[in-house]
């Protein structure tokens, strides 16, 4: 089964993962799709997009018409989806024009540790939230909201 893995992996750090694989003496079964941020991924695969990605696993190249009618939905807002899974490297286009996702499953990976103690300690960037403007108190001897009678 050709699987297709989608995962965080920094610019900088390309070949992170290589020594693991090639130790490992196993062919790859897959590819690899690498995003430079959690952020970024969860961007591209959209609840929508990743319907998408569902229907057209092991389908064979599709038109945009026809993706659209798997999902039910809108050709122009799935053109649009299409058009960004592509983009992204996540499908390939083939002579026809057509797109296809050539695996049969997805395999999302990244992982999610704590901050460092450093990095919780350093004062916060963001700017200081305005104060409100105080309140008047009710007159003297009245609560608030209540009528004198």
């Amino acid at each position: 089964m050709k699987t297709a893995t989608l995962g965080v992996r920094a610019p900088e750090d390309p070949m992170a993962g290589f020594v693991p694989a090639t130790t490992a003496g196993k062919p790859s079964k897959g590819d690899r799709i690498s995003f430079a941020s959690p952020e970024l991924l969860w961007r591209v695969l959209t609840a929508k997009r990743w319907e998408l990605l569902k229907a057209m696993c092991a389908a064979g190249p599709l038109s945009v018409r026809e993706a659209a009618r798997r999902v039910g939905r809108d050709v122009k807002a799935v053109h649009g989806d299409l058009a960004v899974l592509f983009n992204a490297g996540v499908l390939v286009r083939h002579e026809s024009g057509r797109l296809e996702f050539p695996y049969q499953a997805v395999k999302v990976e990244f992982l999610l540790q704590a901050a460092s103690l450093s990095a919780a300690a350093a004062p916060s960037a963001r700017t200081p939230r305005a104060t409100a403007p105080a309140r008047r108190s009710a007159p003297r001897g009245r609560a608030a909201g209540c009528r004198s009678s």
